[in-house]
C-alpha cells in the first residue's frame, strides 16, 4: 500500500499530465504538503501513514482549525505570525482537500467558507501575486495579456483605485522618468513604487509591439486589446491599438490568470490596500 506522500506525489504528477497550470499545481502541493506535515507532527499518527488515514475527518478538521488559527503559517504577517488565516486561504485549503478526496474516491469533504465581497489580500500576498503574474505565463495565454494584467493589478494595489477608475488612462498620464515616478489621476498625482514601474515598462514594450502596425496613428490609450477581436457582421474590427480594451476584457483576463495562479478566482479589488 502506498504511503500518503507517494499518493500525493502521484496526484501532483497526474495534474501535470492533465495540463493543469503550474500555479494550480503549486497551490495543491503547498496545502497537501502542509496537511501531511501537520499530520506527521501530531501525536498518535501511525507510522507509514497512508492517504486514506491522512484523509480521516478528525485529522482534516484538526489541520484546518490549526491553519485557521495561523499555527501552520511559515512566515509572519502584518498582524503577527499567529493571525487568523484569510477566508480565501481557508477556501483554497478546503478546495485542495476536497479535490484530493475526490481523486481518491473518498466521500468526506470540508465545508467551504463563504465568499466575502470585501476580501482583501495582505500587502505581502498582493505583491507576491503581482510578481507571479508578471513572470509566470500560464499555458494558453500570450505574453502581452499576461503582462497587461500584471501592470493593471500593480496599479490597483499601488493606487488603491478600481479597474473602472484606471480604465481610461492614457500614455500621457504616465510620468516614469521623474526622480519619483508617478501617474496622473483625475484628482491628484500618485507616486509609483519600483515594482510597479518595472511591470508598467514591460507592458509598454509589449504595447509598442502591438501598435507598431498603426505607425503614427497610435491614439495613446494605455490599455489596449492584445489581439484582434472577432469580426462582426457589417463591421470591420479595428486593429488592437486603435481602441481601448473594454473593462470586461480587463476583468476577464484578471480572473482567468489569477485562477491559474491561485486555483481560485480573486477580484482585482482584493489587491487594494484596506
Amino acid at each position: 500500500m502506498k504511503s500518503a506522500q507517494e499518493t500525493i506525489d502521484a496526484y501532483l504528477d497526474e495534474l501535470t499530465h492533465r495540463g493543469f497550470a503550474a500555479g494550480t499545481r503549486r497551490v495543491r502541493e503547498r496545502y497537501l504538503t502542509e496537511y501531511l506535515h501537520h499530520a506527521l507532527t501530531t501525536e498518535d499518527t501511525p507510522p507509514g501513514l497512508t492517504a486514506e488515514q491522512l484523509m480521516e475527518p478528525e485529522r482534516a478538521h484538526a489541520w484546518y482549525h490549526d491553519a485557521q488559527a495561523g499555527l501552520t503559517r511559515q512566515r509572519n504577517t502584518l498582524h503577527g505570525p499567529q493571525a487568523d488565516a484569510a477566508d480565501a486561504t481557508q477556501r483554497s485549503r478546503a478546495i485542495t482537500y476536497n479535490l484530493f478526496a475526490s481523486h481518491l474516491g473518498l466521500p468526506q469533504r470540508l465545508d467551504l467558507p463563504p465568499v466575502t465581497t470585501g476580501e482583501h489580500l495582505d500587502p505581502d500576498d498582493a505583491r507576491t501575486l503581482i510578481h507571479n503574474l508578471s513572470v509566470r505565463r500560464p499555458n494558453g495565454t500570450n505574453a502581452a495579456t499576461t503582462i497587461r494584467t500584471a501592470a493593471l493589478a500593480a496599479l490597483v494595489a499601488t493606487t488603491g483605485r478600481t479597474v473602472s477608475d484606471l480604465h481610461r488612462l492614457d500614455l500621457a498620464d504616465l510620468q516614469l522618468d521623474r526622480p519619483q515616478p508617478r501617474i496622473l489621476l483625475e484628482d491628484s498625482p500618485q507616486p509609483l513604487d519600483t515594482q510597479t514601474v518595472q511591470i508598467i515598462r514591460r507592458w509598454l514594450r509589449q504595447r509598442a509591439g502591438i501598435t507598431a502596425a498603426l505607425e503614427s496613428n497610435d491614439p495613446g490609450y494605455l490599455w489596449i486589446p492584445t489581439k484582434q477581436g472577432r469580426p462582426r457582421a457589417g463591421h470591420e474590427q479595428p486593429p488592437p491599438g486603435a481602441r481601448r480594451a473594454a473593462i470586461r476584457t480587463l476583468h476577464a483576463a484578471h480572473r482567468r490568470l489569477v485562477y491559474n495562479h491561485l486555483g481560485r478566482p480573486l477580484r482585482p479589488g482584493a489587491l487594494r490596500p484596506t
